[in-house]
Order: C-alpha cells, then structure tokens, then sequence
C-alpha cells in the first residue's frame, strides 16, 4: 500500500494576506493541478505525483465558510469550524491506523489459485472502481483511446468468464465524488457502468452508497461472497482511505481480498494475491467503526457541497448546477430534433460541444464585465483572458472533434490502426475548455440513464472518444494542410459531417459559432512538441567485440565463417581478459559469487538417505517402513522380487516373437493323421444328421419364443465338437433371428420391436467373423452385410463386404433400421457379447498371470529398449508393463534410472509404496531404490534408480543445468495417464 502522492504545485501560504486571496490561491493552485492530471493521463505513460490533486484540508475548509459567513455568526462558524477541525483531525488518525494494519497484512499476501481451490470459491464480488483503476493505469494502455481501455477490462473479466466463475461487479455511488476533479476518470467510469449493463450480461450493482451502509450488508449476507477483488491504492489519498475502509468491512465479514494487480490464470484457474481474514481485522472494525463511519462521511459525503463549483482558468468558473441545468435542456432539443432515436456517439458530441461553447461564451462575457475591486484582480483577469482560447478557437476545436466522431462511426479498426504516431500533446491552454467537454460527456451520459423515453442505441459506447484520433486531425491542419496536403472525406463522410455539425449550431440556439467548412478559421498552435532529450546527449556507443565462448553447435553451424567474422575478436583488454579459457557454467551469480537456487533446491528435503543426522536417518527408516507396509495392502506380501546382483538381463526362453520349429514327419505320425481324420469325418456325419433332426424345431422355437430357441440353439453348439457343423447351426440362427426381425418391424404397433433380436443377430455376426472367418465364402459374407445393412449399420457392411448398386428400384429398407449408428449400439447393448482374445499359453517374463497378445508385443518393445505408447482401458494391465522395466533396469546395473511420472500427487505416494513392496536390491552406500520430487517436499530424487515424480518436477530436472550429469543416466520414463500430447 503507498500512500498518496505529493502535490506539484505550491500553495500560498502567507499568513499577511486576507482570506479572499488565500482562498483564490488555493483554488487556482487546485485547478492547475487538476487541469495537469487531465493531459498527464491523456498524454504519459503512468499518472505522476503532478496528476493527483491535493485533499482540501481543515484550513481551506476555514476560509471557504469565512467567505460565505454573515457578519453576525463570526463565533458561530468559529466554534463549527473547530470541531470540524478536530474531527478530521481524528479521522484522519484512525485512518493511518487502519492503513498501516492493511499494509502490514496485505504486504504478506500470496499467489494461490482462487477457483477449484477453495470451498464456494466460485463466487467473486469485483470493485467497480478497483477495475477501473487497474485498466487505466496499466502500463500498455494507448492513454485517451476508450476503446483500447474497454479491451482491456473485457479481458480482464473474460478470464473469469471463461473459467465459469460467478462475479458481481458493484459501483458505490459515494466513490463518484472522489472523482470531481478527473472529469476524464469520472466519463469514464459512466460509461464503463453503462458498458457492461447495456451490452453485457455482467451483473453490476449502482443501487449502494457505499460499503457501511446497512442495504450492503444484507446484500452480503445473501450472497456472502468468498473473494472481493478490490485495490489498495487510488489516484487521491481520500480514494486510498475510501478502498481501506471497504477492504476492512469486507475483511470484518470474513471475506477474502485478492489484489487486481497480478491476477494470472492458465486453462483452468486463476491465480492471484490473496491475503485471509483474521481475527484482528474483526476487532480492529468493532472497535473503530464509529470513527470509520465518521470518516467516511467526512471524506466523501461532507466534501462535495464544497465542490459545486468547477474551476475551469484561474478565474474563470463554472457552477455545476447550471451545467446540469444546460445539459438537460439541451438533451431534450436534441430529441426534438431526432426523435427516431440515436447513436450515442453522436449525441455526445454535439451535445457536449454545444453546451461547452455556450457557457464558454457566457463565462468570457462575465470575466470582460466584471468590475475588479483592485488592480490584483484586474490584472488577473487579464492574464487569464490572455491564456484562455478564444471563442472561435474553442469553436474549431469542436469541429475538430466533430470531425473524429465521424471517423469513428465510419471507419474500419485496420484503416484507423494506420494512423501516425505523433509526438505532440495537446497546449497547457486548451485543457480547460477539454475539461469542460469531459464534464459534459459525464453529465450527458448520466442524464441519458434515466431517459426512458428516448431510443438511443449504446453499442459504440466503448469508442466513445479517441483523443489520438483527435490529435492526429488536429496535427493535419496544423502542419499538413499547410504543405499542401489535401485530406478528402468523400461525400458520405462529408455529408455526415455536416450534419453533426449543423446539428451543434440548432442546439446552440442563437449562438452561431461558424459554418462546418472550413474546419480551422484560427492560426493558434493546438499542439506543442514534447519534451525530448537536449541535443548532444546521443554518445557513439563502443564497437567492442564479442566475448570468446566456445560452443560445439555454433562451431557445426559456422563453420570456418565464424572466425573470419570482425566483431568476434577484439584487442580490448577488457576483452582479451576473458578469453583466457574461463568456464561459465552457471552456477553461481555473476555478481555475488553465491551458487544459483532453483525450483528443485526450493523444494522441501526430507529424510535423505545421505544425512549424516541420527534423528533423520530414524525419520528415514521409519519413512521406509510406512512405504513397505502401504505397498503390502496394495498389492499383498506374496509378490515381492529381490534383486541380488546386477547383470544383463537374458533372453526369454519362450519369446513371441521365435519362430516354431518344423521337425521331420514320421511314417507312423502320417497313419496318426489319417486315421484322426477318418474319426473326424465320421463324427462329422454324426453331429450333421443330429442337427438336421433339431434344426427345424429349433428354428420354428426361436419365431415363437426368442429366449427359449437361442437357449436350445447355444446348448448345441456347447456340446457339439464339429466346427463345420456349429458353423451351420450359427448361419441358421442368424436366418431365423432376421426373418423374426422383418415380421416384428411389419407390425403396426411400434412397440412390437424387440432389440434383443438385433442383439442375437450381432452376436450371431461377431461369432460368425471372429471364430469361423475361414468357413465364410463370398455367399456368406453377401448375406452378412445384407442383415447389417438392413439393420441400419452400412459401414459395417460396407467392410465386411463391398456392396453393389442394385440395377432395379431400392428396396424400402429403412423400417427395418434400428435407428442408432453400429458404434453406439455395440456399446449400449453388445458390452457383455463382444468377443476377447484369451490365450492359454504362459509367458516365463509374468509370473501371476498369462497376459495377452498386446501385453507380450509390449514387454518386447521394453526388451529391446524401444518406446510404445499404450492405449486400453482401466484395470486392463497398462502398469504392469511399468513395473517390469523398472525391474529390468534394476538388473541391469547400478546407475541406470526410470522415471515414473504420475498425473498427481496423491497417485506418487501409491506407487512409491508399490516399488517399495515389490522391489528390493542391495545398493552402495547413499543410495536407495526408489525416490520422490514433488512440488511440496523431495527425498532421494538424485540418489535413486526408481524416481517418482510429476510432469512439472521433471521438466525442472530435465531444464536445470546443473543436473546433466543425471539426466544421462535415464533409461526409461514412463508417462502414466497422458492427457495431452501438446504440452
């Protein structure tokens, strides 16, 4: 938290002069300062101590009610005025108070992820004026174009929006006062409130007046917010205190603060400063909260009756009731004049120049009528008529400004992104007619929020203004337009240019302040250059050559060129000194000579197995322990593998991959063969008569009763031996399934469908095509895609066999269908029919199981040290694989290591206890079997040939350079459960 800036300008301070020049020179001093913070925001890159106006203290408090003071009532104001005195006084205690307890708990605020972290953390309530802070002042921001502002803010709240967080964002009405003297903040702030409520779906809140009344309270107690977004710090030390206060009220209501500045986020969260509620906040609120309520009314409320004058030029001032009083008039003309309806671009404009140069003219009548008292006066009042535009200049401003409300209604974002970038900034004494027309874009816009009766449309209201725009219009006439340059509007552009323009004038009533042509009708200089470095500042740089430094891939890429370069040698001694074949290897900082930290060195260490430390070497052993009995309940006591000495591992006696061998036939095996087959033919003979005395009965029962007819059909084929013969029995009841499938879709009633026909059928199918492929011929396979394009499942048939167009009409097939794509449908209904590889060979490589084709292909890939990538379902197997390659590196010798790096953390403690359960190997001294690097703590990360690990712990490990040397001893990383292959 800092505090508020220091004011630039000097106040008159002389006790010797009476109170009315006392009083005039603190207001002139405030409105220089004020009008400064106009062009500094409009014009720099960050808004200085110059920008910001003083707070009016007790004293100019004083001096004010003394000039308004009846002769009568000197003991009467002198008594109000010090309690006022000691009461601000008091305020202003209490509030360094709570500014130092803030600071003392916010400074300790840390980055956490605010969604999916916490319980109801869904919920953000967002200061309105904490947002408008954070887009204004950030640093990238083109300072006077709203819209590159209103970018910024959408994306600010896009992150929030996307992540599916619910937020508020609420407007006190109170904090509109602290921006009366930053008219361009307080347009702003209007228009980002009529933003978001007339072209977004944010939800935004005007209706409080400021966070200690008791309307807020309930609001919090109904959607009890879990994070506010707010900042610590304003553009005014009374904003300060304004935000102080709001943060200790919502502190008190045990709601968490988060800082605007800093927000982060990635796909899924956002993360950002966050600081809890505590005990002390509570008790400090209970204990001073009549004075904050106190103080809070005396920085805000109190203070605005003071302020209802607007001072525009030294003398020069304007009453904010008649520039209300002017607006609204003005604003119901104009709705004479357009009663259709309007853009609001274009109502601003001409509003606000039209009321801006009639009371600018009013106000330079009054100050050349006035009669000065004295020649002090007098010859102030000359000196500001001298320093103010005149009325024809403030009039070619308008057009100007006229003009780039035009181009902003007509002109595409890519031909106004072509715009020059000039070095010019608006003339220190055009910026009080400027703050006139920002006080009148802010009244405008607030007189138009309760207008109901008036079409306006709201969509350009985040392109309001573009004072670069402005500028560069301006820079035109001013320096272009003189050297020839013709700049051609065309006829559209020109015609609505003057009608904007024309429509100014009707507004202005009998004021005529020029036609729309010619634009400037005044030689004054509206734009000044900005200060730039003086002349001969602008030193040769040294042309020093390179410092030596050998590397293997500059070498391979230059080759010889690299030498004969110029700029790679020099004779400087500050150079040759550094080429005496030092190593930078990046270990220690370049300034204090300290070895470098990184992420792994940051991360808590516990229980090394290198400690030389009795207790931890206990910590270490009892560590172990919890591992070895956490992996016992996991996988049982009965599957451990010792490792006794390290060696290659041999070939499996019995690979997949080895081919059979063909031995000799005998006579005596050729009579065997025979004799089987004869055996096997008339068993043949046997089982086909048997089933041609069943095959009609069943057939017949499978029409009547599905359930009962498969159950018959199915016991057959479990007793029958002959493959020939089951394959007949499966084409029949295939034909009888679909035949019963036609007559149920031929009925009338749509309930007479049975799915479990189609079910039999794509079982029937499936055993067809998995177990008795040989047997099918070019019939059998036609007659299969006839029933699975009947069914609806063309591309299906369309595989098995390609179908030929049929010469006569198509048949009407689509009734048969069942209306669910062939994918769908085996998933839904088919999970417990579909057919799996089973093999009853044993594989010597598993001991506990006989594991399948894919599960032998991939201990092969292991074997012969190449890479796969595993797809299959859950508890199908994949781990295992895992876990004989750390075996096999553990074989192998005692430096090799695998890496197993598991999606979260609560997964590396199951398989740390794995490994330590199933793997045990006698290492050297200082070594272990298995290790762990997480984000949170680490043990035996390098001193391991098992290391467990997370993918953001290995990218550390793979990145540092100081941990090479390991990195070359991996032999496997195995990636459990890989999401994303893009990262």
């Amino acid at each position: 938290m800092a505090t508020a800036p220091a004011v630039a300008g000097e106040k008159s301070s002389s006790s010797d002069s009476d109170s009315d020049t006392e009083n005039d020179s603190s207001e002139a001093s405030e409105t220089t300062e004020s009008v400064s913070s106009f062009d500094q925001f409009e014009e720099e890159d960050d808004l200085s101590s110059e920008g910001v106006v003083e707070e009016p203290t007790s004293r100019q408090l004083q001096f004010e009610m003394n000039e308004e003071t009846p002769p009568g009532a000197e003991a009467t104001v002198e008594n109000s005025c010090q309690l006022g005195e000691s009461g601000l006084i008091e305020c202003g205690e209490i509030l360094k108070k709570l500014s130092r307890l803030l600071w003392y708990y916010l400074s300790k605020s840390e980055m956490v992820s605010l969604l999916k972290d916490f319980v109801e953390s869904e919920f953000f309530l967002i200061d309105g004026d904490s947002l408008l802070l954070t887009c204004a002042l950030r640093v990238n921001l083109k300072r006077g174009q709203n819209l590159h502002f209103f970018y910024i803010m959408e994306r600010f709240l896009h992150d929030f929006i996307q992540k599916e967080a619910r937020f508020v964002i609420v407007f006190f009405k109170d904090a509109e006062n602290i921006y009366f003297n930053f008219p361009h903040f307080l347009a702003l702030r209007t228009a980002l409130i009529q933003h978001l409520e007339y072209n977004t779906d944010v939800t935004v809140h005007t209706e409080f007046s400021n966070c200690l009344s008791p309307e807020w309270d309930r609001f919090l107690e109904e959607c009890y917010p879990h994070f506010l977004v707010v900042s610590d710090e304003g553009i005014t030390a009374r904003q300060t205190d304004f935000l102080n206060i709001f943060i200790i009220h919502a502190l008190q209501k045990k709601i968490n603060i988060v800082q605007p500045l800093g927000l982060e986020s990635d796909v899924l969260r956002i993360y950002g400063y966050h600081t809890s509620s505590r005990f002390e906040h509570r008790q400090f609120f209970e204990m001073h909260e009549k004075q904050l309520r106190h103080a809070l009314h005396a920085h805000v409320v109190s203070q605005t009756s003071q302020e209802a004058r607007i001072s525009v030029c030294g003398r020069l001032k304007l009453n904010v009731e008649d520039l209300q009083k002017e607006v609204h008039q003005t604003l119901s003309l104009l709705q004479d004049l357009w009663p259709q309806g309007a853009e609001i671009r274009g109502v601003v404009c001409s509003v606000s120049c039209s009321v801006a140069l009639k009371l600018y003219k009013k106000m330079l009548l009054d100050l050349e009528d006035r009669e000065s008292p004295n020649t002090y006066t007098e010859n102030r009042d000359t000196q500001d008529l001298k320093e103010a535009p005149t009325l024809s200049e403030a009039a070619d401003l308008c057009r100007m400004y006229c003009l780039s409300v035009i181009f902003l209604q007509c002109l595409p974002l890519i031909q106004r992104a072509k715009s020059r970038i000039i070095t010019h900034k608006w003339d220190a004494t055009l910026f009080p007619f400027l703050r006139m027309l920002k006080q009148c874009e802010f009244l405008i816009l607030k007189q138009l929020k309760v207008t109901n009766n008036w079409s306006v449309d709201f969509t350009g209201l985040p392109d309001l203004t573009d004072n670069i725009l402005w500028k560069n219009i301006a820079y035109y006439y001013e320096i272009e337009y003189h050297r020839g340059l013709d700049l051609e509007l065309g006829d559209a552009l020109m015609h609505k240019y003057h009608k904007l323009w024309n429509t100014t004038l009707a507004l202005s009533e009998d004021s005529d302040f020029g036609d729309s042509m010619p634009v400037r009708t005044t030689s004054r200089l509206f734009l000044t250059q900005k200060e730039t470095l003086p002349e001969g500042s602008n030193q040769e740089i040294p042309k020093l050559g390179l410092i030596p430094l050998k590397s293997e891939v500059i070498e391979d890429y230059a080759g010889d060129i690299w030498s004969e370069l110029p700029f790679v040698s020099s004779d400087d001694p500050a150079i040759t000194w550094l080429s005496k074949k030092r190593e930078f290897d990046e270990l220690i900082h370049w300034h204090s000579s300290r070895p470098l930290s990184d992420d792994f060195e940051r991360t808590r260490n516990r229980d090394s197995a290198k400690s030389k430390d009795a207790k931890e070497r206990r910590d270490t052993q009892k560590l172990y322990r919890f591992y070895h009995m956490f992996g016992r309940s996991l996988v049982g006591s009965n599957r451990s593998v010792r490792i006794t000495r390290a060696g290659s591992l041999p070939s499996p006696a019995n690979s997949s991959r080895q081919k059979k061998r063909q031995h000799q036939k005998k006579t005596a095996e050729k009579l065997i063969e025979e004799n089987q087959k004869r055996q096997l033919a008339k068993l043949e003979r046997k089982e086909e008569e048997r089933w041609n005395n069943l095959s009609l009965s069943i057939e017949k029962e499978i029409k009547e009763n599905l359930h009962s007819g498969i159950k018959r059909l199915e016991d057959f084929l479990q007793i029958c031996a002959v493959k020939s013969v089951k394959f007949i029995a499966e084409m029949v009841g295939l034909d009888a399934c679909f035949k019963l499938w036609k007559e149920c879709c031929l009925k009338p009633e749509a309930e007479s469908k049975d799915i479990n026909v189609v079910i039999q059928m794509m079982k029937r199918i499936h055993i067809l095509h998995e177990k008795y492929s040989e047997l099918l011929q070019k019939t059998h396979r036609q007659k299969l895609a006839k029933y699975l394009k009947y069914i609806g499942f063309d591309n299906l048939a369309h595989t098995l066999c390609p179908q030929e167009k049929e010469s006569g009409a198509e048949k009407d097939i689509y009734k048969y269908s069942v209306h669910m794509g062939a994918a769908r449908f085996q998933l839904t209904h088919m999970g417990p029919y579909l057919f799996r590889e089973e093999r009853s060979d044993p594989d010597p490589r598993v001991h506990h199981f006989i594991p399948d084709t894919w599960q032998r292909e991939l201990l092969d890939v292991v074997d012969n040290n190449e890479s796969a990538v595993i797809v299959a379902p859950t508890s199908s197997g994949k781990t295992y694989a895992s876990y004989y390659c750390m075996g096999k590196v553990l074989q192998e010798s005692n430096d090799g290591v695998v890496v197993y790096v598991a999606p979260t953390k609560a997964l590396v403690n199951q398989v740390v206890g794995t490994v330590y359960n199933l793997f045990t190997k006698a290492l050297p001294k200082g070594s272990v079997v298995c290790g762990v690097f997480t984000r949170d703590y680490r043990h035996d990360t390098l001193n391991c040939q098992i290391l467990v690990t997370v993918p953001q712990c290995l990218e550390i490990l793979l990145l540092s350079p100081h941990y090479q040397k390991w990195t070359e001893r991996i032999r496997y990383v195995i990636f459990d459960e890989m999401r994303s292959t893009s990262h």
